[in-house]
C-alpha cells in the first residue's frame, strides 16, 4: 500500500571539487548507507519520516522502512500485532491508536535501540504463558524504549523480557478489569533484563504495579501504582534502586523478595491493605526516607485478603473472619514485615497509623534500626522471639509516639530505655482469646510489676536511647502530582 516519504536527496557525485572533508566523509556514510553496508550505523540525522495513514498496513510499512526511520502514524485506528525487526522510531501523533487483533503482543519489539513513543495501544492477547503484552521488548532489543504511551486493557502493559539497558517511561498503564485478578498481567514486568529502567509510570488495575524476576542493576523510579496488588514486586533482582515510588490502595505496597543490596529510598505507601512494606528473605539492603501511611478502610477490602496475599510460603495475614462486610477497620495491618531478612538497615523511615508498626519474625539477624519514627500505631511492634535486640546505633534509637519518657538535659534522647512490649503482649499473641481480660485486675497487676522489676519482662525490642521527637521526613504530595 502507498505511504509518503521525505527525505532530502544527496548526490555524492555531484559534489564539487571543493567539498571539505567533513562534508565528503557525510556523502560517503550516506552512500554506504543507502548500499545496505551501514544499515546499523545510519543516523537520526539522516533518518526520514514515514507516515502511516488509518487503514494502512502498518506491518508492510515497517517491512519496506529502512533502519532509522522514524514511523508516524496519523490521527486514527491502526490495526496491529506488528513486529519490529529493524531499529526505528514508531511514534504517534495525538488520537492514534494501535489496536491488537487479541491474540499475541499488540507490538513484538525484536531490534535493539528501538523507541515506542506516543501511542494509544490496545487489544493483546489474553495468554499468560505466552506473556502476551500491550509491548513485549524481547531479549534482542537492547537499550529499546516505550516511552509516553497510553497502554489499555492489554494482559501485561510492557514486557522487558531480557532485554539489557531497555528503558519503559512515562507512560500509562490500565490493566484489565472486570475479570479476576489471577486472569491479568503485571503493568511492567521484567526478566533478566540487567540495566533496565521503569521511570514515571502511573500503574492501575491488573495483578502488579511492577514486578520483576531474575535481573540485576535495575532502577525503579517516580512511578505511581494504584489499585494492584502488588505496587512492586521483587524477586531475585540484585544491585538495584527502588526510590521515590507512590503505593495507593493496593494489597501490598512494596514487596521485597528473595533479594540482597537494594536501595529502597523515598517510597510512599499510602492506604494499602496488608503490608506497606514487605521483606521476605531480602538482605543487605538500605532502607531510608520512606513513609508507610495507614487509613480506615472498609473492611471488604480484607474478606479472602488470605488468599491474594499468602505467597512464596509466607504467612497469611491476620484478618478478622467475624468483619462485617461495610464496616471499618485500620490498614496497612502492618506497616512493616520483616521475615527472615538479615542484615538490612533501617534509618529515618515513618511508620504511622496501622494495625502494627513493625512485625518481626523468623530469625531475622544483623539488621540495623534507627532513626525512625513509630507513630500512632495501635501496636508499634510485634516480636516473636525471646532475645533482646537493641533498636538503637550509636546513641541514637527510634522516636515512639506512645513513650511517655523525659528528656531533663534537654539532649533530645529521652532518659530511659523504652519497650514497646510486654509479658502480656507474648500471652495475646499466642492466645488471642485472652483479650477478654485485657482489663481485668490481674492483668493491670502484672504489668504493674513488670515496670517495678524489669527483670521479669520478656526478651524482645529494647531502644535503649529513644528520641523524644521524630525525625524530619521530606515534604510528600501523597501523589497529588500524578493524577
Amino acid at each position: 500500500m502507498k505511504h509518503q516519504r521525505h527525505k532530502e536527496k544527496h548526490n555524492p557525485a555531484a559534489l564539487p571539487e571543493q567539498t571539505t572533508p567533513a562534508l565528503k566523509h557525510y556523502a560517503f556514510a550516506t552512500a554506504l548507507c543507502f548500499s545496505g553496508l551501514l544499515p546499523a550505523m545510519i543516523s537520526p540525522a539522516l533518518a526520514g519520516e514515514i507516515t502511516v495513514s488509518a487503514g494502512q498496513n502498518l506491518q508492510t510499512v515497517l517491512d519496506q522502512a529502512p533502519a532509522g526511520e522514524t514511523i508516524r502514524l496519523l490521527k486514527g485506528r491502526h490495526d496491529g500485532s506488528v513486529v519490529i525487526d529493524k531499529t526505528v522510531m514508531l511514534e504517534g501523533e495525538a488520537g492514534a491508536v494501535l489496536y491488537g487483533s487479541g491474540t499475541g503482543n499488540t507490538i513484538t519489539v525484536n531490534a535493539p535501540e528501538t523507541i515506542i513513543r506516543g501511542l494509544e495501544i490496545r487489544g493483546s492477547g489474553d495468554n499468560l504463558y505466552d506473556l502476551n503484552s500491550g509491548i513485549f521488548i524481547a531479549k534482542t532489543a537492547t537499550g529499546a524504549r516505550a516511552e509516553n504511551n497510553r497502554l489499555i486493557d492489554n494482559l501485561y502493559g510492557i514486557y522487558l523480557h531480557g532485554a539489557k539497558d531497555s528503558v519503559a517511561e512515562g507512560n500509562e498503564i490500565i490493566g484489565k478489569r472486570g475479570v479476576r485478578m489471577a486472569q491479568t498481567g503485571s503493568g511492567v514486568s521484567i526478566w533478566n533484563a540487567p540495566g533496565a529502567k521503569v521511570l514515571n509510570n502511573i500503574i492501575r488495575y491488573g495483578r502488579d504495579g511492577i514486578y520483576t524476576n531474575a535481573s540485576r542493576k535495575n532502577i525503579f523510579r517516580g512511578n505511581l501504582m494504584e489499585n494492584v496488588r502488588f505496587a512492586v514486586h521483587y524477586m531475585y533482582t540484585n544491585d538495584s534502586e527502588v526510590s521515590d515510588n507512590i503505593s495507593r490502595n493496593n494489597s501490598v505496597g512494596f514487596a521485597i523478595m528473595y533479594t540482597s543490596r537494594l536501595k529502597i529510598t523515598g517510597n510512599l505507601s499510602d492506604g494499602d491493605r496488608d503490608h506497606g512494606l514487605l521483606l521476605n528473605y531480602a538482605n543487605s539492603s538500605v532502607i531510608t526516607g520512606n513513609q508507610v501511611i495507614g487509613r480506615m478502610q472498609s473492611a471488604d477490602r480484607w474478606i479472602d485478603a488470605g488468599v491474594q496475599s499468602a505467597e512464596h510460603g509466607m504467612p497469611a495475614p491476620e484478618t478478622d473472619p467475624s468483619a462485617d462486610a461495610g464496616s471499618m477497620r485500620l490498614g496497612p495491618e502492618k506497616c512493616v514485615f520483616i521475615y527472615n531478612a538479615n542484615k538490612n538497615k533501617f534509618t529515618g523511615n515513618q511508620f504511622e497509623n496501622c494495625s502494627i508498626g513493625i512485625h518481626f519474625t523468623a530469625g531475622s539477624e544483623g539488621n540495623v534500626m534507627s532513626g525512625n519514627a513509630f507513630i500512632n500505631n495501635r501496636n508499634q511492634v510485634k516480636y516473636v522471639g525471646t532475645r533482646n535486640l537493641d533498636w538503637s546505633t550509636k546513641g541514637r534509637g527510634n522516636f515512639w509516639s506512645d513513650n511517655p519518657a523525659f528528656d531533663l538535659n534537654g539532649d533530645g534522647i529521652a532518659d530511659s530505655p523504652y519497650r514497646p512490649n510486654d509479658l502480656i503482649d507474648k500471652v495475646l499473641w499466642t492466645a488471642p482469646q485472652a483479650k477478654i481480660l485485657i482489663n481485668s485486675p490481674a492483668i493491670q497487676t502484672i504489668r504493674w510489676a513488670q515496670m517495678q522489676f524489669p527483670a521479669l519482662m520478656p526478651g524482645g525490642v529494647i531502644d535503649s536511647y529513644p528520641l523524644m521527637k521524630p525525625p524530619a521526613m521530606p515534604v510528600k504530595s501523597g501523589g497529588e502530582n500524578k493524577s
